[in-house]
């Protein structure tokens, strides 16, 4: 079973690359991704994909309704629409990083990079959770509030991650954790 989970771990870091940023499928205008190509060509079963969405703790991924295509609620690089709506954010959303990264924001601002979005958390421990991943956290607070007062569009996944293009220095602050 220790295997299992092991194999597990390592296919739900691939199935998310596949899923957000294999620029080689011919994703559809929504990036959902056939699972018969996942079972036929990336070494997936059925069984494994469904234990990955059931397992994973963030709700990275759905299927659709008769579970023949799934896809990343957010997180791409490639560009799709995965169908979010414009929304209305809290006054505060939290943005976690790593400490070598912290500087460049806070001259920069919170910039997407290589994904579609800049990814917000509604609470610090999620913000830690993500900026832990590469090191030591560091948490901005953002005031987004004021950005929404600004014009600045906002769109919430399936799986409660908020996103919006930018975030200008204008609007962050390091919080101490």
């Amino acid at each position: 079973m220790e295997n299992f989970n092991n194999n597990l771990t390592a296919k739900s870091k691939r199935l998310a690359w596949l899923l957000r940023h294999d620029k080689n499928y011919k994703f559809d205008d929504h990036g959902w991704r056939t699972i018969y190509d996942l079972v036929e060509n990336q070494g997936f079963t059925f069984k494994e994909i469904k234990e990955i969405v059931r397992t994973d703790k963030k709700g990275r991924y759905e299927f659709n309704e008769n579970k023949e295509y799934i896809r990343a609620r957010q997180g791409h690089s490639i560009n799709v629409d995965v169908e979010l709506e414009e929304c209305v954010p809290p006054d505060i959303l939290y943005h976690g990083t790593s400490e070598n990264v912290a500087d460049l924001i806070n001259k920069t601002g919170i910039k997407k990079m290589n994904r579609i979005y800049v990814h917000l958390s509604q609470d610090i421990k999620t913000a830690i959770s993500v900026g832990s991943r590469h090191g030591k956290p560091v948490i901005f607070e953002v005031d987004t509030k004021r950005m929404h007062e600004d014009g600045i569009k906002f769109y919430k996944s399936r799986n409660n991650v908020w996103l919006t293009d930018y975030v200008d220095t204008k609007y962050i602050k390091i919080i101490n954790i």
